[in-house]
């Protein structure tokens, strides 16, 4: 499947800025679930400066410097992606849960290792008793570990509310437990709390969801919005993703654009500023399937 992807992100400044460093994670990645075919960045103002490069985890980085005055930032990434079906998974043959804790911390594998730092605490994700416990029902001894980790993504789908507006980027794991509700981004950094707090490698995805759902399929939360999941390591097998806000594993619809230990790691776009006052924040996405000729 194509997707045409278009984000636009636009900051308007109570008063003129004088200086303005920002860094951008707006190219989807590529790797064996999809190709990004086509990119393109438009910044206006025109940078001063601009430089690419790959961060730690893989991710495309742009770092743009504007020293001229502007009271209105406006970044716009328009993308062509090409999406592979990802094909079915038999969760009940995948490895046991409590065995892949063990080869995780323990064999010296590059895949056990590679693995092994996304078992720790990170910025927005902190283990703890209370998120192992609020797992526990589902994670039995010797239990197949994907089948495992569905049956949470389910549990949290099924036990938590999707209301907008009622958290942000700073509200805690701890915090969404307790209310259950949040948005997608709580939901993957809960999730994420409650497998590294058993033991087990999980790391944060960014990106999106196609807003143009299939004939006779129900439109997704987080459609025209940056959204967020979750990706588990299965030793032996690799890497599975798994969307607790819609409970389900991802096919076709979902586009991801960058992936970290949490969303601290992979803001779309982060900066800083000299001057402005407050300032407004308006953010536009727009996924659109593309017809194959």
């Amino acid at each position: 499947m194509n997707y045409s992807v278009k984000h636009e992100t636009q900051y308007r400044y109570g008063e003129s800025v004088s200086l303005c460093h920002n860094v951008l994670r707006l190219r989807p990645r590529d790797d064996e679930h999809q190709t990004c075919r086509q990119h393109t960045l438009t910044v206006s103002p025109v940078p001063v400066s601009e430089r690419t490069r790959i961060d730690f985890f893989g991710n495309q980085v742009t770092s743009i410097s504007l020293q001229e005055p502007h009271d209105k930032l406006t970044i716009t990434a328009t993308s062509e992606v090409h999406v592979i079906p990802r094909p079915q998974v038999n969760l009940a043959v995948s490895i046991a849960w409590d065995e892949a804790r063990e080869i995780i911390a323990k064999l010296p594998d590059p895949g056990a290792i590679a693995a092994r730092q996304f078992t720790f605490d990170s910025p927005h994700v902190v283990r703890s008793d209370a998120l192992a416990e609020f797992a526990r029902s589902v994670f039995t001894p010797r239990r197949p570990l994907l089948e495992c980790v569905m049956e949470l993504t389910l549990k949290i789908y099924d036990e938590f509310t999707f209301i907008a507006g009622e958290t942000d980027v700073g509200t805690s794991v701890a915090e969404v437990l307790q209310t259950r509700r949040g948005v997608c981004q709580d939901f993957a950094h809960l999730q994420i709390g409650c497998l590294r707090s058993l033991g087990l490698a999980a790391q944060y995805v960014s990106g999106y969801i196609a807003t143009d759902p299939p004939p006779g399929r129900a439109r997704l939360l987080g459609c025209d919005a940056s959204h967020a999941w979750l990706s588990v390591y299965a030793p032996g097998l690799g890497w599975f993703d798994f969307d607790p806000t819609n409970g389900i594993m991802p096919t076709s619809q979902h586009i991801t654009l960058a992936c970290a230990r949490d969303y601290e790691d992979v803001g779309p776009v982060r900066g800083i500023v000299l001057g402005g006052k407050r300032h407004s924040l308006g953010v536009a996405v727009d996924v659109v399937p593309l017809e194959v000729h």
